[in-house]
């Protein structure tokens, strides 16, 4: 795969028929889903899944999603989606990148750009991350 980055986490998609719009194509709601399960998957690997972050009354809540759609899915397509860790400022913040491949032909169909900050699961407010979260965020970091 042609990856924007280094050492990407990387899951694989399958485009079912509940993912294709009006259009006969992935909807656009379908790619945000797939940026969600990769972002969990990824964590989960770290570390840092639901669990751990009830047991620490923290989560990491989407502050910003920015996806730029480059070409369309269709059903029954495999694909391959990939995210890095591009951004962790130990206070609040994490950014994350993605890039969804179709190895078919090589073709990128997705770029996007999530910023999560830190809030506290019990009132929803901004609080500062967990000392575990930074460190093992932190060590995840991949240069952009």
């Amino acid at each position: 795969m042609d990856w924007d980055l280094p050492t990407p986490f990387v899951i694989d998609i399958e485009v079912d028929a509940t993912d294709i719009d009006e259009y006969a194509h992935a909807n656009n709601t379908a790619y945000l889903r797939w940026v969600e399960r990769v972002s969990w998957a990824h964590s989960e690997c770290l570390g840092l899944d639901l669990d751990r972050y009830r047991a620490l009354d923290r989560a990491m809540a989407v502050h910003r999603h920015e996806l730029d759609y480059l070409a369309p899915a269709f059903e029954g397509e495999r694909l391959k989606l990939a995210t890095w860790i591009v951004g962790c400022d130990g206070r609040l913040t994490l950014t994350r990148r993605f890039q969804l491949i179709r190895p078919a032909d090589g073709r990128t169909l997705l770029r996007a750009r999530t910023r999560f900050a830190c809030i506290e699961l019990s009132t929803g407010r901004p609080r500062r991350l967990p000392a575990e979260y930074a460190a093992t965020y932190g060590d995840a970091l991949v240069a952009e």
